[in-house]
């Protein structure tokens, strides 16, 4: 009843055939970078707090080859991007430097070409991706990653001594610079650094990762697609981080993560200094940095049951407080809840649509799945996710 992912290595032999029948030549450089879901800890990262996600098996994975033409050439066969499809563009210089534009999917590609430390030639390329876009589990960054994942091959001499987090900032910054979306690190820090069978605990203060694993076969993941299409890069997100860095020095502090041990009554006595509005969205972040932290542990400790408590608790705030939710996220957490061996399920991504993450029994997941789209109005795919590796160069 849970779809299928595709491979890797079938993905990556369709996109080569659209680079044949695009190019009239076989491309000689592969890359992938994977979506990612988010456990808990959403709205944190660029509160810098604690963040909880694993790589997916869904990937965007980019072909390619040097060509003698002057242009990079990009075609993309991502389903769910705006048109046209086919883009043509200088190389990035001082003379011709990359900006901004239409269409929106190519600013991604282009703001990760705009940030690569060294000179990019000029280039063909495929996309083409497996990730769900708009679904909140990171298509964004999974083509930033995948981009620049494909350039250190194509720029070997300056590619091959990047560091990791110079990566990851890089393309967080093409997002901010490119997009307009002003993210945290999470996105791009899991696709560039997921590993098999492990989630990953992230400290966005000091960049910091444990690896934490997932290993027990008799309890899942699943990814519920809403199939409602979010844009982060519109007024509410924005707005969410300038309330945010606003109550911070309201309150005396760098960031809300400086907030975080605060008790309830403590963080009411901020009540009488800040807008109610200001206030739940910091109630929020502070809750959810506490309930991330915890999380960690209490996974690594098998204590699914607390875990799944967590999550809930998770989404109830995101739905109250931080009023990023929706009434179909809220429809499919509450079908999943319903059913018996599911641990905990709530709204991941930046919100208004896109997925819920559900972890459960295994035994479970059919009756899950059905229960959900019983209850559903609209209409939801589902993917069995294990977590998996994050960005690679591939064989072609």
């Amino acid at each position: 009843m849970a779809s299928e992912t595709p491979s890797v290595e079938s993905t990556l032999k369709q996109a080569a055939a659209y680079f044949r029948d695009k190019f009239g030549k076989d491309p000689n450089l592969a890359a992938c970078a994977p979506g990612r879901v988010n456990l808990i800890g959403e709205h944190t990262d660029y509160n810098e707090g604690f963040v909880f996600p694993m790589a997916l098996p869904m990937v965007t994975v980019v072909v390619g080859s040097k060509n003698d033409a002057g242009k990079c050439r990009v075609l993309t066969k991502a389903e769910g991007v705006d048109a046209p499809h086919f883009i043509e563009f200088p190389p990035h210089s001082e003379a011709t430097p990359l900006s901004p534009g239409t269409p929106k999917w190519a600013n991604y590609f282009k703001g990760v070409i705009a940030n690569f430390p060294g000179t990019v030639p000029a280039f063909d390329a495929v996309i083409v991706s497996t990730v769900p876009v708009g679904g909140g589990v990171s298509s964004s960054a999974a083509l930033e990653v995948a981009t620049f994942t494909f350039l250190q091959q194509l720029c070997p001499d300056d590619g091959q001594n990047v560091k990791t987090m110079q990566k990851v900032l890089a393309c967080q910054k093409a997002e901010h610079d490119f997009a307009n979306v002003p993210c945290g690190i999470m996105d791009q820090y899991i696709s560039t650094m997921g590993k098999a069978s492990h989630a990953l605990l992230i400290d966005c203060r000091s960049f910091e990762g444990r690896l934490v694993p997932m290993t027990d076969p008799d309890v899942v993941v699943l990814v519920t697609n809403s199939n409602v299409k979010h844009e982060l890069n519109g007024s509410e997100y924005p707005t969410r981080r300038r309330q945010c860095e606003s109550a911070s020095k309201t309150m005396g502090k760098k960031s809300l993560r400086e907030a975080a041990d605060l008790t309830p009554d403590q963080l009411a006595d901020f009540k009488d200094h800040i807008d109610s509005e200001t206030f739940r969205r910091i109630r929020h972040v502070i809750t959810e940095i506490q309930r991330t932290e915890e999380a960690a542990g209490v996974l690594e400790n098998g204590d699914y049951k607390k875990f799944g408590q967590l999550m809930v608790a998770s989404h109830n705030s995101l739905r109250d407080d931080y009023e990023v939710s929706c009434s179909e996220v809220d429809q499919l957490v509450e079908a999943a809840m319903e059913v018996e061996g599911v641990f905990g399920s709530r709204m991941t991504g930046g919100g208004f649509g896109g997925c819920t993450v559900t972890l459960l029994k295994r035994e479970a997941v059919d009756k899950c799945i059905q229960n959900m789209k019983n209850r559903y109005t609209g209409t939801a795919t589902f993917y069995v996710c294990p977590a998996s590796d994050g960005a690679r160069s591939l064989q072609l």
